[in-house]
């Protein structure tokens, strides 16, 4: 609800501090007092056009703050959350606009600095005006659809329609997608082809490269390993040979050992040193010989390991520069050949099939077409028989406001080629305001008092749920009265029982059914005219309804008058 609306001059407003309540509120005075004043200042703060001509002569600048008392559910936190303003559930939510006598204007949220289109959208979502000339809320057009989908309780089937518009707009991406693909592989699939051939000739496999480079510096120093190894052997094994002479020099020790054989000597003798000593030198010899067998052994495991096959060098060399020809050609690392290889298959495998996927692809979104019409038709039945209950709805309330004369319909048109996750539906609020002639656009066809009565029938037939709007009704009972504007007056009053609404009136039996009452007038102030507005209580209030009753001269008859209205 509003809580307090604040203006500092403002046209002929100086210095005004309001306080509201909820329920309904009305705003009484003579024409030219200035009540288009407070709906200017509550709509700048709200983030009307601002025009520089609104700033009170000889001030700098005027501005106007409203404070709204919000419900944790309220629209306007999901706004402020969005816009990044530091707001929490319970606390105001102040609008504060300034603007500046050579028309500059700046805008404030909750004391931050804010933008004005923020102001707009958080004016929308907060405050509904319904005046003559006010083409917004249930006036704009572009409310109707969603206004009859809530009077019709078709949450369900618009979440069924928004689901399947979803399914439908991702089956057409897809679809789009692959007819794409198709298209660009005609140019690509002999390229394709021809790499993949190129590849598989090829079998590139992962660490390949650096295992031939191994090989290939290996394969380059064969040759001369094995130059140098033949040359070791032919050393060893020159002549007679080390071990024919080692052999020859054993056999000789041999000798020496059996001929001291026969000799006797006392141990420590001559014999038995020489004895030993030969002993020692056999055993070396003998050692050697092992020790020489066994380098001549490896010497012929070396040169065998290094005798390669005629062309081992070329193969390896051709395989090598083969792979980093291809590597370079694709440009990738030699190591990525692999993994190149397969993604080119799978595009290549992807092309070969993209007519299968199409046709699948085509299939789903044939189906998808179909779940979101069943949806659609679904929601738009259900839209005709809702508009057909509102249009009885505003009909019966149409007489005793004086539209008797009128007829209202809700216009609900399916057009399949703006189908979109609201359904395919067009809604328009029309009316007919005399007997044969045609049904026209609601904010066309009527006159500025009727569009007021149309907006406050429409809006008794709309109640539900609190929406926590401000609803505003400026002269909705412009040119009638008695019955009529009782009318209107316990309409405007069974409305604001679950919300809040402000009366713009010149009725008393409007302002009558008011939970508050605010007098607007207009004085002289030193050369100036400044407005002021009062609130009114108890016999205040009685006055003011009994000179609504009786113009310039207040009677007792009209006292009575009134004192019958306000019981």
């Amino acid at each position: 609800m509003l809580a307090s609306l604040s203006i500092r001059d403002i046209v002929l407003i100086d210095r005004l501090d309001l306080a509201f309540e909820p329920g309904l509120s009305a705003l009484t005075g003579e024409t030219g007092a200035g009540k288009s004043i407070l709906l200017g200042a509550l709509g700048l703060a709200c983030g009307e056009r601002a025009d520089r001509a609104m700033v009170r002569s000889g001030a700098g600048q005027g501005g106007a703050t409203a404070v709204f008392e919000l419900a944790d559910h309220h629209a306007a936190w999901a706004i402020l959350d969005e816009a990044g303003i530091a707001a929490e559930p319970g606390e105001p939510v102040i609008l504060r606009r300034v603007i500046t006598a050579d028309g500059r204007s700046r805008a404030h949220v909750n004391d931050q600095p804010a933008s004005v289109g923020l102001l707009r959208a958080l004016g929308d979502a907060l405050v509904e005006i319904h005046g003559q000339h006010d083409g917004r809320g249930l006036l704009d057009p572009k409310t109707h659809r969603g206004l009859l989908d809530e009077f019709a309780r078709a949450a369900p089937l618009l979440d069924a329609v928004s689901g399947a518009w979803k399914s439908l707009a991702a089956a057409r991406e897809r679809v789009d997608a692959l007819t794409g693909q198709q298209d660009r592989a005609a140019a690509e699939e002999d390229f394709l082809r021809h790499a993949v051939d190129a590849l598989d000739a090829l079998d590139p496999r992962a660490g390949e490269e650096a295992s031939l480079a191994g090989e290939r510096r290996f394969l380059q120093q064969a040759e001369q390993a094995l130059s140098e190894l033949q040359a070791a052997s032919d050393i060893l094994s020159g002549g007679e040979g080390m071990a024919g002479r080692l052999n020859a020099a054993l056999r000789g020790l041999e000798r020496v050992r059996d001929a001291l054989g026969a000799a006797e000597d006392e141990p420590g003798g001559a014999a038995a040193t020489a004895r030993a000593a030969l002993e020692r030198a056999a055993g070396a010899l003998d050692r050697a010989l092992i020790e020489f067998s066994e380098a001549e052994d490896a010497l012929g495991d070396a040169g065998s390991a290094f005798e390669v096959e005629p062309g081992g060098l070329e193969r390896v060399e051709e395989r090598l520069f083969a792979l980093r020809a291809a590597a370079r050609k694709h440009d990738v690392p030699v190591d990525g050949l692999p993994a190149l290889r397969a993604e080119l298959a799978e595009r290549l495998d992807a092309i070969e099939h993209s007519g299968d996927r199409l046709k699948e692809a085509r299939a789903a979104l044939s189906a998808a077409e179909a779940d979101y019409a069943k949806a659609a038709e679904a929601l738009s039945a259900a839209r005709s028989k809702a508009g057909e209950a509102l249009a009885a709805a505003v009909m019966a309330e149409l007489a005793p406001l004086k539209l008797d004369r009128a007829k209202f319909r809700v216009a609900v048109s399916s057009d399949r080629e703006r189908a979109g996750p609201k359904g395919w539906d067009r809604v328009a609020f029309e009316v007919a305001t005399n007997p044969g002639a045609p049904f026209g656009p609601l904010d066309k066809i009527a006159s500025g008092g009727e569009l007021s009565r149309f907006a406050l029938a429409l809006k008794v037939c709309l109640a539900g749920e609190d929406s926590g709007l401000v609803m505003v009704f400026d002269e909705v009972d412009q040119g009638v009265g008695g019955a009529v504007a009782d009318a209107v007056g316990s309409r405007l009053a069974r409305l604001a029982g679950g919300t809040q609404a402000l009366v713009v009136t010149h009725s008393p039996q409007v302002a009558a059914r008011a939970q508050a009452h605010y007098r607007i007038e207009k004085g002289e102030a030193g050369e100036t005219m400044r407005t002021h507005v009062q609130r009114l209580d108890g016999g205040a209030r009685r006055e003011e309804i009994a000179r609504m009753l009786s113009g310039a001269e207040i009677t007792e008859a009209a006292r009575a008058a009134a004192d019958e209205l306000m019981a």
